[in-house]
């Protein structure tokens, strides 16, 4: 991923065709190592593509990616009785009580380890 974001930083940059050299420099900039086989493995799958049409096919294959998350909830009809009101309060409570119990900070880990 890092070569990756090398590339596309030496093509926002102005290269419009990086190389090698250019891209072990960026990443030597920030104290990453170059791995010379991510970054022939990436030139090779680049060479001669615009960048932007390798970003819109990108886009249009992560479009049929399934994004939402969780479960749906099913919500049934309120009677016209009182009796659904309290019920409801009691859902929203345990909903909370889930959540503060989701939240473990970083749990000991950072993106950027």
């Amino acid at each position: 991923m890092k070569v990756i974001a090398a590339y596309l930083l030496a093509v926002l940059g102005g290269n419009a065709a990086p190389c090698a050299s250019d891209l072990k420099g960026i990443l030597s900039s920030v104290g990453a190592e170059a791995d010379d086989d991510s970054i022939t493995l990436l030139l090779s799958e680049v060479e001669g593509k615009d960048i932007t049409e390798v970003i819109a096919a990108g886009r249009e294959k992560l479009a049929s990616v399934p994004a939402a998350g969780g479960g749906a909830v099913a919500v049934a009809a309120a009677p016209s009785g009182g009796a659904a009101a309290p019920a409801a309060a009691e859902a929203k409570k345990e909903e909370k009580v889930e959540e503060k119990e989701e939240s473990d900070d970083d749990m000991g880990f950072s993106l950027f380890d």
